[in-house]
């Protein structure tokens, strides 16, 4: 059965009864239709965009730990995020990959300088081990040698993890929908329906197939992050939620090569900023702003964010010399923080909220490491209406184990990637491969195979949903992948059922998206250009 076609079966069966629908298909609204499914309950997931098309996807790609916790003297949060990542380290192997880190700090920063080495030694005594000794200027070159060379320089280690966020979402999306679970991109929720004064089911419109319907359920969870108060708006209820943006840049790991995570204070302003190793890539970032556009727009890097995040670049790693050339896209994502009326947003609590009026379940905030314990707390709530939910274990696993995959024929690197991102699918993925399609796309690990998967199996409707979402060539390859689009052309088009017609206008869509969102802004390309123009002369 095609995509489409499961599209339309779902679509025609929302009459049934359900239990529970959960609006919103990031982590979060994942998460609760895991643990929903995993409790026996009829549940149902609609997202008005693509599945992790918020901030899913657009995260500095780490589970923490929860050190910056420390310093707001949250013991118990940051034992709940090294639990929760310890557990996403096991279950999703391969998928979440252990990252060594280390705080790049020096004596001259004062009291933040002994902050972060005392905050990372109660850290590592936390994840129950000893503190390591801290690395000194010149054992610090020796690991990351396109650090600046700074006498006095400490490398303080610890412990942290990454991870390809939209993939997550997409496996337990997977695995919920496997386990009796239903799930719907490009469905919007234009109205709640109520009676008595409870919510009891949601209006929704499909952008795709443009028809709408009413569907019911004994409960409703509010899980759309950043979009929250769109939703509680429909029962008047007052904003509770600041939206921050945080942009990040990528640049390719051959023009800047990092084996640990570096975290460092940034020159100007002294917030923390990350260098990362991610995939094939290094990424820098974030940034921490009022985000003031519309929320239902793409997201975009500002020219300011840019210059920011270069600016820390070239202060730390000043050796490898990079300069705008060098970076292979920019993303942005705004976070869904609850607002406590604080001033600088990097002050601002990152913990989750949960609330219950008029009968809907919102659940908002928090952050990826923890999307299983918040998905437990929403359902706690429900407990009085579903009483099934009494079952649920807590401490219960959360990934499905995927299958070995020890006779298929690629390097243990590869299987244990494919393992990592698409759990139990993994074995129907290589099965469905063709010849040639388990090598490696040019500068990436991804296999060609993967993208006749996703566009066969994972529900996607736009060649962005395939390239920014399913894979991530979008953001790993320059010009978000364009020069490949003939061959994915090849691959994709008749798994995704599209007529010339349609290939040729979702191509020209997809790369003026990215254009518009994920290359440089205007003010920087033209300031490269004319670099370029200028050393032709």
């Amino acid at each position: 059965m095609s995509a489409s076609t499961e599209r339309e079966a779902l679509w025609g069966a929302l009459a049934r009864p359900w239990d529970l629908i959960i609006i919103g298909g990031g982590i979060t609204g994942a998460s609760v239709l895991r643990e929903a499914t995993r409790a026996g309950l009829k549940a149902l997931l609609v997202e008005q965009r693509d599945f992790a098309w918020g901030t899913s996807s657009r995260s500095t790609k780490l589970v923490h730990g929860g050190l910056r916790y420390l310093a707001n003297g949250d013991v118990p949060m940051v034992r709940q995020s090294i639990r929760e990542r310890k557990r996403l380290l096991a279950e999703g192997h391969g998928l979440v990959v252990p990252l060594d880190f280390l705080l790049a700090s020096h004596p001259r920063e004062g009291g933040k300088h002994w902050q972060g080495r005392v905050g990372i030694f109660v850290y590592e005594l936390l994840t129950g081990r000893w503190p390591r000794g801290n690395h000194s200027s010149n054992q610090l070159r020796e690991r990351v040698p396109s650090l600046g060379q700074e006498e006095g320089l400490l490398g303080v280690p610890y412990d942290e993890a990454w991870v390809d966020d939209a993939r997550l979402v997409l496996r337990i999306l997977r695995e919920a929908v496997a386990a009796g679970g239903s799930a719907l991109n490009y469905v919007r929720v234009t109205g709640l329906l109520r009676e008595e004064g409870r919510v009891t089911g949601v209006e929704l419109s499909d952008t795709v197939g443009r028809r709408s319907t009413t569907v019911r359920a004994r409960a409703v969870v509010n899980a759309t992050g950043v979009w929250a108060d769109q939703v509680r708006a429909h029962l008047s209820a007052a904003p509770r939620l600041r939206p921050l943006r945080g942009s990040h840049l990528v640049f390719s790991s051959r023009r800047f090569p990092l084996a640990h995570g570096i975290s460092f204070r940034h020159p100007r302003d002294g917030r923390f900023v990350c260098a990362v190793p991610w995939e094939d890539s290094t990424l820098v970032g974030t940034t921490d702003l009022d985000h003031r556009p519309s929320l239902d727009e793409e997201p975009s890097i500002s020219s300011e964010e840019v210059a920011y995040l270069m600016e820390a670049v070239e202060s730390r790693f000043p050796s490898p010399r990079l300069t705008l050339d060098d970076i292979v896209s920019c993303y942005a994502g705004v976070r869904p923080v609850i607002s406590s009326g604080e001033n600088d947003p990097s002050k601002e609590s990152r913990e989750h909220l949960v609330l219950e009026e008029e009968g809907l379940v919102t659940v908002t905030g928090g952050k990826l490491t923890t999307c299983r314990a918040i998905a437990h707390d929403a359902l706690r709530v429900l407990r009085h209406r579903l009483p099934e939910l009494a079952s649920l274990k807590t401490e219960g696993p959360f990934l499905d184990t995927p299958p070995a995959l020890d006779e298929v024929p690629l390097a243990a690197p590869a299987r244990l990637r494919l393992r990592g991102r698409y759990g139990a699918d993994a074995s129907a993925l290589v099965a469905s491969a063709r010849p040639g399609e388990l090598d490696t796309i040019p500068g990436s690990s991804t296999l060609w195979a993967e993208l006749r998967w996703a566009a066969r199996s994972e529900g996607v409707v736009h060649l962005e949903d395939l390239l920014l979402r399913r894979v991530r060539l979008g953001l790993l390859l320059p010009n978000g992948g364009e020069e490949h689009l003939p061959v994915l052309r090849a691959l994709c088009q008749h798994e995704l059922g599209w007529d010339d017609a349609h290939w040729e206008s979702e191509a020209r869509a997809y790369l003026t998206l990215w254009r518009t969102h994920y290359a440089l802004p205007k003010q920087q390309n033209a300031q490269r250009e004319s670099q370029a123009l200028a050393a032709h002369r």
